[in-house]
């Protein structure tokens, strides 16, 4: 375990590999689980402002259950996420392209219409962020469906830390990632 400033991050960062292999998984993050994405309180604020330029590149259903469920709901665990097709499907914000479920959020952004890319959590996975009242847990969230992924990150020998750069940015800072860097050398020359 690797402790910087309020969070502490497992090992696995540093020792796992992984790289995303869409061609092969088909965005199934995206759709499988019990839950929708992990939303930050501030991000609620940011889908309800966007959402507008965010519908276009959304899919009927999810436009369907946007409207009878709200951009973002209260899970049965008490925590913000996004809504579900049908409250049991795929994100709300997923869209197929050429049969791999993609963001609408993301799409909105690439395209220039919204300054947000896409909730923080979605940007940082495989990494999952767990808050306690002094600290945050920083893990990998092993699941199968990213069995191809982990294959991939092998191949390409990218830690699940470089993997997820900029969205550990995103969420800590530069001096919280290079700190983390640091560590990951250290181990690496240990």
């Amino acid at each position: 375990m690797i402790i910087i400033e309020k969070t502490i991050i497992s090992d696995e960062l540093i020792g796992k590999q992984f790289a995303c292999a869409l061609d092969k998984c088909k965005g199934a993050c995206c759709v499988s689980g019990d839950s929708g994405a992990p939303l930050e309180l501030d991000e609620t604020e940011v889908l309800e402002q966007v959402f507008d330029q965010v519908k276009p590149f959304m899919s009927k259903e999810g436009i369907n259950s946007i409207e009878k469920f709200g951009k973002w709901i209260i899970d049965s665990e008490g925590d913000l996420v996004t809504p579900l097709v049908d409250g049991v499907k795929e994100c709300a914000y997923v869209f197929l392209d050429k049969g791999i479920a993609k963001c609408a959020i993301e799409r909105a952004y690439y395209e220039g219409k919204i300054a947000f890319k896409k909730p923080v959590s979605c940007h940082l996975y495989p990494v999952r962020i767990k808050k306690y009242e002094n600290y945050e847990a920083v893990n990998y969230d092993r699941w199968d469906i990213c069995s191809p992924a982990c294959e991939n990150g092998r191949e390409l020998g990218i830690p699940i830390y470089k993997f997820v750069k900029e969205a550990l940015i995103r969420k800590y800072g530069i001096d919280w990632y290079q700190q983390l860097e640091g560590a990951a050398v250290f181990e690496e020359n240990r």
